[in-house]
């Protein structure tokens, strides 16, 4: 699957170029990726992971200052 398509289907999820970890995990089982595809999508799209289940990223709701 190529990082277009992924990016596409993310698409309806972003908001203000942060996206919840809990969508990206339901989309990677949705299309049959691994999360960490796409994490890489994200990084190289500028697309930020919010809300981290696992408290990585803590629980940011708007971009940072």
């Amino acid at each position: 699957m190529t990082d277009e398509a992924i990016r596409e289907a993310l698409q309806s999820l972003v908001k203000d170029g942060m996206l919840a970890c809990k969508d990206a995990l339901a989309t990677a089982t949705r299309l049959g990726i691994s999360p960490g595809r796409i994490g890489q999508v994200c990084n190289r799209h500028e697309i930020r992971i919010i809300n981290c289940q696992l408290g990585c990223f803590g629980t940011q709701r708007s971009k940072p200052r």
